[in-house]
C-alpha cells in the first residue's frame, strides 16, 4: 500500500488472498502474458487486500462476462512496473504513485499506458486507536508524540516508542519522518500486512495503546477504529527527497496502468480494465469478505458481482 504502499507490497503480504494460479514473478513469468491472438490476460496481484479486491473482481468479469482466461501473478510494487513494461503482465489494478517509474516507462519509453483512476483515493498516515485518542486528545498532534513514547514502547523498539509498520518491502517515509522530526521512536516491521493486522487486533483486544503506519481505504477501520495523528502538512514536492521528508503523506487517487501494447491491442479485456471504476465502499466490501470472512478472492468477487450488477455492467465494452 500503500510512498505509497509499496514493494503496500506487494508484500506477499496476505498469502491467503492470492488468486488461483498466482505465481511469484521473481521466479517465473505468466504463460498467458503477451499471448498475442489468444483470449488471455495476466494481472499483477499486489499483496494488500484492497488491491486484491480490485484484481479479483476484474478477473471474475473477464472470465465470466467476456470469456477470457486470466492469470494473476504476485509481484512487489516496483518490480511490477518492470514486469508490466516487458509485457510479462498486462495490467496493474492499483498503484499508489511511483514517479520515477512513471517518468521512465510512460514519458520516456512509452512502454506503459495510464489506465485511469480506480475510483478510490488512498491515504497513508500514522494512527493511534481511537480509544487512546479519546483518553489523550493531544496525542493526535505529532509534536506531542514524545510525551507518550514510554507508553508506546515495546520489547522490539529498543527503549523508544514503537511505530509499527507492515512489510519492509513497502515504500514508506517513516524512518525519515522519525529522524527528521526528531522523535523518540523506532520503526518496527511486522513483516506483512497480515501480521500487522494481527498485531493491531491484539493491541485492541487488550486495549493497549499503539502507533501504527496504516492507510485508507482499508477494511480494518471497521473492526478497530483508529484516529490519525496530524503530521506537518503535505505540500507539493515536500517528499521529493526521500531522506529529507518531514511532512505528511499525500492523498492519492489510486491508478491503473496497462502495458502499452495491451492497451492498444487488448480488445475487450483492455476496455473493461480501463472502465473499471468503483467506490471505497465497494472495495472495502470485497476486502472484508477476503480478509475477515476468509472467502477466497474468487468467492468474494462472485458474491459482490452477483449483488452489484448496476455498478459493473457499465464497465463492459459496448
Amino acid at each position: 500500500m500503500p510512498k505509497r504502499i509499496v514493494s503496500m507490497a506487494a508484500a506477499g503480504l496476505l498469502l491467503l488472498a492470492t488468486g488461483c494460479g498466482a505465481a511469484d514473478m521473481t521466479v517465473q513469468s505468466s504463460p498467458f502474458a503477451a499471448a498475442e491472438g489468444s483470449k488471455t490476460v495476466t494481472l499483477s496481484q499486489q499483496s494488500w487486500v484492497g488491491a486484491q479486491a480490485n484484481t479479483a473482481v476484474a478477473k471474475y468479469l473477464l472470465e465470466h462476462e467476456l470469456g477470457y482466461r486470466v492469470d494473476t501473478v504476485q509481484v512487489d510494487e516496483v518490480p511490477a512496473w518492470d514486469a508490466l513494461s516487458q509485457g510479462r503482465v498486462d495490467a496493474i489494478m492499483e498503484d499508489w504513485g511511483h514517479p520515477e517509474q512513471e517518468q521512465r516507462y510512460i514519458k520516456d519509453k512509452g512502454l506503459i499506458t495510464r489506465g485511469g483512476d480506480v475510483g478510490v483515493t488512498g491515504h497513508i498516515g500514522w494512527y493511534v486507536p481511537t480509544y487512546f485518542a479519546k483518553a489523550h486528545p493531544d496525542v493526535t498532534d505529532w509534536r506531542n508524540l514524545d510525551k507518550y513514547a514510554d507508553q508506546l514502547r515495546t520489547a522490539e523498539s529498543g527503549g523508544k516508542g514503537q511505530l509499527l509498520d507492515g512489510s519492509p518491502s513497502y515504500v514508506t517515509n517513516d524512518k525519515a519522518l522519525v529522524k527528521n522530526l526528531d522523535l523518540d521512536y523506532q520503526v518496527v516491521f511486522a513483516g506483512s500486512e497480515a501480521a500487522q493486522i494481527t498485531q493491531i487486533k491484539q493491541f485492541a483486544k487488550e486495549k493497549k495503546p499503539f502507533l501504527t503506519y496504516w492507510y485508507k481505504p482499508q477494511w480494518l477501520f471497521e473492526k478497530v477504529p483508529m484516529t490519525e495523528v496530524k503530521l506537518p502538512a503535505y505540500k507539493e514536492g515536500c517528499d521529493a527527497a526521500p531522506d529529507k521528508v518531514a511532512c505528511a503523506y499525500p492523498h492519492t487517487p489510486l491508478q491503473k496502468f496497462l502495458n502499452t501494447d495491451f492497451a492498444k491491442n487488448g480488445g475487450e479485456a483492455a476496455a473493461l480494465l480501463k472502465n473499471f471504476h468503483w467506490s471505497e465502499e465497494h472495495q472495502n466490501e470485497v476486502s472484508l469478505m477476503i480478509a475477515d470472512q476468509k472467502l477466497s478472492p474468487d468467492e468474494a468477487a462472485e458474491k459482490w458481482v452477483k449483488a452489484n450488477e448496476p455498478v459493473w455492467r457499465k464497465w463492459l465494452p459496448k
